[in-house]
């Protein structure tokens, strides 16, 4: 596999970027953003790499006397 898909990567990221910059953000601050949204991903990878593997989370129900007024 060649580096195809990081040259997408690339692409992608510098349309993303422009989208925010042509909105009047400077392009320092979402290089910024866009770092500080990595650093919580990958910390979120750290703790658990596969979330979809978790057992759901049982929802409370809706039966209770102030739910039907």
């Amino acid at each position: 596999m060649s580096g195809d898909w990081r040259d997408e990567v690339q692409l992608r990221l510098e349309d993303f970027i422009d989208t925010f910059v042509v909105r009047g953000a400077r392009q320092i601050e979402v290089y910024d953003a866009i770092r500080r949204e990595l650093e919580v991903l990958r910390a979120a990878y750290d703790r658990d790499r596969d979330p979809a593997e978790d057992d759901a989370v049982e929802e409370p129900s809706n039966n209770w006397p102030e739910s039907q007024t």
